[in-house]
């Protein structure tokens, strides 16, 4: 029973009049979206979907390099997503979506989403070392601080970041879009879906489960204080003969998942791809995975692409579909979980 099918039943039933109201201030409810320099491609694209245009922010930088944006109309009482993922150059990228989420904030919006397809600094989710910042942490701050309401983003590094937050969180998963490509492109029977490393098992499962096929882990060590290495040891599962697919949240310089591909290569692997949702790709990452034993690489478009980041193997999803639904859910104040089947946890 809907939220008004209970009032119109209850003996204490609410006057026609605020119906009427109640109907009118949805009617007047506004939706505005607004993007920074970041990924305009992936935010027009989002605007597509849900049948609108963007709002001009109007960023730009003076000549010191501080930044400064305004709005090309009035979002006064509007609910304005302002879609900013955290793409290269990171501090660039936050720096915007601060800066316009204060704007938005003065010029009298409902609420503030911040829409971050790729959260930044997600790696640094806790101490593994004395005297390290916790800046997955800083960054949810700043955000609030400046005035976000609401947070949604894809496939965060961890699931624990979005415990750094006291505003609502909604986290999305890629999961769909990848899996569609897996069903599409794919025999389920010869599949095996390969885990990176242990803290990925859990996502690597739900893929055999959605999918119908077995699962693999690849055993890797990382040396003490030690950033983008990675030493690919053990393969746990049967992968020889058996077409492989290597499953992960992001590739930044590839050593993790070129580690893995060599060493399922060497246990018998047919084939194999590579798929991940964050194609963060510094280098020597195009290199690395070019000569890669490697079929195909699989991602989606939470991080622009330029013409130096793509290679012959390389295929793009778009996520497009799944963010439009999610906002409109959200301006809707319908579940965004149900869009997953509940399924978009870490």
């Amino acid at each position: 029973m809907t939220s008004w099918a209970r009032f119109t039943n209850s003996k204490n039933s609410v006057p026609s009049t605020l119906y009427a109201g109640a109907v009118e201030s949805l009617a007047k409810r506004r939706l505005i979206l607004v993007t920074g320099n970041s990924h305009p491609e992936l935010a027009q694209n989002i605007a597509k979907q849900l049948g609108m245009d963007l709002t001009e922010a109007n960023v730009r930088e003076f000549a010191n390099g501080e930044i400064h944006c305004r709005f090309d109309e009035s979002i006064r009482g509007a609910h304005v997503f302002i879609i900013q993922t955290h793409s290269s150059p990171v501090n660039t990228a936050v720096m915007e979506q601060l800066i316009m989420i204060d704007a938005a904030k003065r010029a009298s919006a409902k609420s503030i989403t911040a829409v971050i397809p790729n959260y930044g600094y997600a790696r640094q989710d806790r101490k593994s070392a004395g005297r390290e910042p916790i800046t997955a942490k800083l960054i949810a701050d700043m955000l609030q601080t400046a005035g976000a309401n609401r947070v949604l983003s894809v496939d965060f590094h961890s699931g624990q970041i979005q415990g750094f937050f006291d505003i609502p969180v909604d986290h999305l998963v890629a999961a769909p879009v990848l899996e569609d490509y897996l069903k599409a492109n794919a025999d389920p029977r010869e599949l095996v879906v390969v885990a990176p490393d242990a803290g990925r098992v859990k996502v690597a499962e739900r893929y055999a489960q959605h999918l119908g096929c077995d699962l693999a882990l690849v055993h890797k060590t990382r040396p003490r204080g030690s950033a983008n290495v990675a030493e690919a040891r053990h393969i746990v599962g049967d992968v020889n003969g058996r077409h492989c697919v290597l499953i992960d949240d992001m590739i930044d310089t590839a050593g993790t998942i070129v580690a893995g591909c060599d060493l399922l290569k060497a246990h018998g692997a047919e084939e194999i791809w590579v798929m991940a949702t964050h194609a963060v790709f510094s280098p020597p990452a195009v290199d690395r995975l070019f000569n890669a034993p490697v079929s195909r690489v699989i991602v989606t478009d939470t991080l622009p692409l330029g013409p130096e980041k793509r290679f012959e193997k390389l295929e793009i999803l778009s996520v497009a579909t799944l963010v439009a639904n999610a906002i409109s859910a959200i301006f809707e104040d319908s579940s965004v979980s149900e869009i997953f089947g509940g399924e978009n946890l870490l």
